[in-house]
């Protein structure tokens, strides 16, 4: 049964939902693409996601600002409208929904493959739609559980990285003594220079993609304004402190670029330092981190869906809704799970090649609008100032806009074409920009009831 009345439940802890955003990062990803990184950064991976992991917690720490002064769900997409203008929020809106509609089916896409390497005589769609079964299951029957189960896998996820760098630091000392571990190896490569490092940077950037989804549980967060930036922050900052110091034990003990096969360097890595039965225990990690990854991500999505069906300007009788007994947004999880079986007729690389479009857009302009509301609002200029408000800020978007340069131009075109879509929308539920997008007003205390404003249809 479905009621448009029901609200969301106040239930995540701080430690829930940076567990939640960490998911969505997945920490193996780190050694999922090590090779990949290395090869680019001519063997200077820790360098690359050092680099990487300061550029994104200026972009964080504008999410923080943004999460604080509007509690409420929607992220990128509400932070646009409400500081800079709700037709630019639609947008920003509709290009996010690039990232978050498809992330999941990419996550499930890459799990599906890693399990049909191991177990080839499965056809990989059975695996797929196993995935995506069970994470729409566990989705629909609440935020809570999930959250539950994500914790629980999230700890299996975090031990095999923890076997990973023993297991390397045992093998380093082994082969030249405890005063190999410190090294500065790792950090140049292979003499690597500026412009390799910051190729690696660029690529690096990819696995952070999705610390900003814990801003879509800001309606379901106990006390939302204290714990929604530190966990913004938090994530962020945990994510690549893992990156960084996986990274820097990997490439001690493979020094260098070269591997038989750069995109599963891992493997080749896991095995030389384990031998075969860390090498299963390894992949059964990577398994659930894509498990644990795909959750948050259909998670977030189908909030980003509640919080614009909630707005009216998507169809608010089925995606504005929630579940009276689960009260969740089941319409919003199930289609983003529908969306997941396209996966079914491509591969990971034409799945993931735009993605990362619209996340970069969100990331610009998240930091934009902090610029605004501090420009348009005394109390955020007085409490921010020029350096929080607005110099922090502008070095997040520019850090963002370069990385968005990085882009193959397959994900210009593909996010062109869905942007020229979602501005035909836009004219259409604007009367020719004559009247401003559909919206709601939200009360942030835990007991008031949404209200639409006189712009809603």
């Amino acid at each position: 049964m479905i009621d448009n009345n029901i609200k969301l439940e106040r239930t995540l802890s701080l430690k829930a939902v940076v567990l939640f955003g960490l998911a969505y990062m997945t920490p193996l990803i780190v050694l999922g693409t090590f090779g990949v990184i290395a090869s680019t950064s001519q063997g200077a991976v820790p360098t690359a996601y050092l680099i990487t992991t300061v550029a994104m917690l200026f972009t964080a720490y504008s999410y923080g600002i943004m999460a604080r002064a509007y509690p409420i769900s929607g992220s990128a997409y509400t932070y646009t409208r409400k500081a800079i203008d709700s037709r630019v929020g639609f947008m920003v809106g509709w290009s996010v929904l690039l990232d978050y509609f498809f992330l999941p089916m990419v996550i499930w896409l890459i799990g599906a493959a890693y399990l049909n390497a191991r177990f080839p005589e499965v056809p990989s769609w059975l695996f797929l739609l196993g995935f995506i079964g069970i994470t729409t299951s566990l989705n629909v029957y609440g935020i809570k559980m999930a959250a539950r189960v994500n914790s629980l896998l999230m700890v299996f996820q975090i031990l095999v990285i923890v076997f990973f760098v023993l297991l390397s630091v045992r093998h380093v000392v082994s082969s030249g003594g405890t005063s190999s571990l410190l090294s500065m190896g790792p950090f140049l490569g292979d003499n690597a220079g500026f412009t390799a490092i910051a190729a690696g940077a660029a690529v690096a950037a990819y696995s952070f993609l999705g610390f900003d989804a814990v801003t879509t549980l800001t309606e379901e967060t106990i006390e939302p304004k204290r714990n929604i930036p530190l966990a913004i922050m938090l994530t962020a900052l945990i994510g690549g402190g893992i990156y960084v110091l996986v990274g820097y034990t990997t490439q001690l003990v493979h020094p260098g670029s070269e591997f038989i096969n750069a995109d599963s360097a891992a493997f080749e890595i896991a095995t030389m330092i384990g031998a075969d039965l860390f090498g299963a225990v390894f992949l059964a990690g990577l398994v659930v981190a894509q498990f644990t990854s795909g959750l948050a991500a259909q998670a977030s999505a189908s909030r980003l869906l509640y919080a614009m069906g909630r707005d009216t300007v998507l169809p608010r009788r089925l995606f504005g809704a929630l579940h009276a007994r689960f009260r969740t947004p089941v319409f919003n999880i199930v289609l983003t799970g529908a969306i997941g079986v396209v996966a079914l007729f491509l591969d990971v690389l034409s799945a993931a090649s735009f993605i990362n479009f619209g996340a970069f857009i969100a990331f610009i302009m998240v930091n934009l609008s902090v610029i605004f509301m501090v420009n348009r609002d005394a109390d955020a200029k007085r409490r921010y100032g020029v350096v929080k408000g607005m110099l922090i800020p502008l070095v997040g978007a520019g850090v963002n806009l370069w990385l968005m340069s990085q882009l193959d131009s397959n994900a210009f075109v593909l996010g062109a074409i869905w942007l020229a879509i979602g501005l035909v929308q836009l004219i259409y539920l604007t009367r020719g920009f004559r009247q401003p997008p559909p919206e709601v007003d939200f009360d942030d205390s835990d007991d008031s009831s949404h209200t639409e404003t006189s712009n809603a249809r």
